[in-house]
């Protein structure tokens, strides 16, 4: 993705906001806790997550953002390794800022696809390889999962793993 069509995606935004008063329709303001990640439900998912990755003799690091991407709670298990921290954190501001998984993304940024490059945009923070997954409550974006730690193919597979079971979070809080 080019400059110019990154800008005329973030005019298209503004000006959707200018004539409805939000980015979401006109005038809505969302207080509604189930439709807001909270360090309850970003604990309570990464606790399942841990324990998924143990299971796979995985020592991963679990981050959980917002739905802008800001962390809200990042966890490394014993014997993580270090630059996995960075990079599940990435992971998901990457999910979160695009608002689709790190494995999807994977696909798009190759050579010759549209977003090719796009991972030397946001200082660097844009990872294009799996473990990246956008949680959802009705429908809704409200924050997104990185994983790091396993193999890509064991990263992804948490991160959908996390996705899903985020459900059952969400139910329970």
């Amino acid at each position: 993705m080019n400059e110019q069509e990154i800008s005329g995606v973030v005019q298209a935004v503004l000006e959707r906001m200018k004539n409805t008063g939000s980015a979401h329709g006109a005038g809505h303001v969302c207080t509604c806790k189930k439709h807001k990640m909270t360090l309850e439900k970003a604990n309570a998912l990464i606790e399942k997550v841990q324990a998924k990755a143990s299971e796979m003799g995985v020592r991963a690091v679990v981050a959980v953002a917002d739905q802008a991407g800001r962390p809200v709670s990042v966890q490394s298990m014993d014997g993580a390794y270090i630059a996995s921290f960075d990079i599940a954190l990435n992971k998901s501001f990457t999910s979160a800022s695009l608002n689709m998984s790190t494995e999807a993304l994977s696909h798009l940024s190759q050579p010759g696809q549209p977003l090719y490059g796009i991972q030397f945009t946001n200082d660097g923070k844009i990872v294009i390889f799996g473990g990246g997954e956008v949680l959802e409550a009705e429908g809704k974006m409200i924050g997104a999962l990185g994983v790091s730690g396993g193999t890509a193919k064991q990263d992804t597979e948490l991160a959908a793993y996390g996705r899903e079971v985020f459900k059952e979070v969400i139910a329970c809080l």
